[in-house]
């Protein structure tokens, strides 16, 4: 029996790794699962974990308000050097690109522990866009033992990188895997949810979603200019926005928004209600990563709010547009939708990022290593 760690700190490393720990659960005769949580969002990854009926073996209370990426980097890198010090580990798996990702590579490659990284090789190759992590899954790359590529677009980065194809395995995103562990009862209680909030969830939904670090400061003042034009001239539309709880990003929405009738701002949103939202969006105005990967499956247009994206196949696609954080671009591109009614806006395309069994083909890959 194999020690296997699952390091996560984020709400979505939490959705696309548990399909991978729900898969290996599978077999307690060949893995043992450990589940650790560094809490970089404390409350999204925990209230997430609890939807898959997961719990965390070790939770590090890593976050501190205000700290400076230096700061994050140093507390998570010595609380799981303690996890290491303390058990007995004989991989670890972590997954896309954040800082519990880059400092759970990296704790793993000082004890000499191989890394399995789910979503490799997705780049942008511009270290700004996005910031940080662009450069967090390039070094994460350099100590990987297996990369689990979405796609043969990410599998093809990584072979220009030299990576040796023996260790890069094309499997899809594990994120369609979580989608289809969503049960009608499941949806059922989001409805109901919004029902609650005073919302209604009809034809004329917009779902927006701002909060990467790059998007702070003034990009942030043009994604609210362009929303208050909007909602100002789509009245009979409904704005549902779950704000990030960062001060840099909630203050400023709170300010500017909250005085709109057709806009709803939100807490974060557990993971049932979120994906209930995408389901019946008309629209999405977006700067997740996640949120380009489910989409898809849902045939609704999303405009990128970003500059850069590493998730090309969407755009290649047509299912998303880069629009970055132009005042102009995203207010006319979310027109070409508005205008219409939500029947001759939906997309008829095949999700690029997955069928929906990722994780049963990364369990026989680690299997077999």
């Amino acid at each position: 029996m194999k020690n296997i760690l699952f390091i996560f700190g984020t709400r979505p490393e939490v959705i696309k790794l548990a399909p991978v720990i729900l898969e290996l659960k599978k077999y307690p005769d060949k893995y043992k699962v450990l589940i650790c949580n560094t809490e970089q969002q404390k409350e999204l990854s925990n209230q997430t974990l609890e939807y898959f009926g997961l719990k965390a073996d070790m939770n590090l209370d890593c976050m501190k308000p205000n700290q400076s990426l230096c700061e994050v980097q140093s507390r998570i890198l010595t609380a799981l050097n303690d996890v290491f010090l303390n058990k007995k580990i004989d991989a670890v798996i972590v997954q896309g690109d954040t800082m519990t990702v880059l400092c759970g590579a990296l704790v793993s490659y000082y004890n000499k522990i191989p890394v399995y990284h789910v979503e490799a090789g997705l780049r942008s190759y511009d270290i700004y866009e996005p910031f940080p992590e662009e450069i967090m899954r390039q070094m994460t790359t350099r100590v990987t033992q297996l990369n689990f590529a979405p796609t043969e677009k990410n599998r093809q980065a990584l072979l220009n990188e030299g990576i040796d194809d023996k260790k890069i395995f094309v499997v899809g995103n594990t994120v369609i895997d979580a989608l289809f562990c969503l049960s009608d009862e499941t949806l059922s209680k989001a409805e109901e949810f919004y029902n609650s909030q005073n919302i209604n969830i009809n034809d004329k939904l917009v779902l927006i979603t701002a909060h990467r670090r790059e998007n702070h400061g003034e990009r942030i003042d043009r994604i609210i200019d362009a929303v208050e034009f909007l909602a100002g001239r789509y009245t009979d539309h409904t704005f549902v926005i779950p704000v990030h709880p960062n001060p840099n990003v909630k203050d400023k929405i709170y300010k500017r928004l909250s005085s709109y009738n057709n806009i709803k701002l939100l807490a974060p949103l557990d993971y049932p209600n979120l994906v209930y939202l995408m389901k019946n969006a008309k629209l999405i105005l977006t700067d997740s990563g996640g949120i380009q990967e489910e989409a898809p499956s849902f045939g609704c247009p999303t405009l990128v709010m970003r500059y850069e994206t590493e998730r090309q196949e969407g755009i290649d696609a047509g299912v998303s547009i880069l629009v970055g954080a132009d005042y102009d671009k995203i207010v006319e591109e979310s027109e070409k939708v508005l205008s219409k009614a939500k029947e001759y806006s939906r997309l008829a395309v095949q999700n690029p990022y997955g069928d929906g069994t990722s994780a049963k083909q990364i369990e026989k890959i680690i299997s077999a290593h």
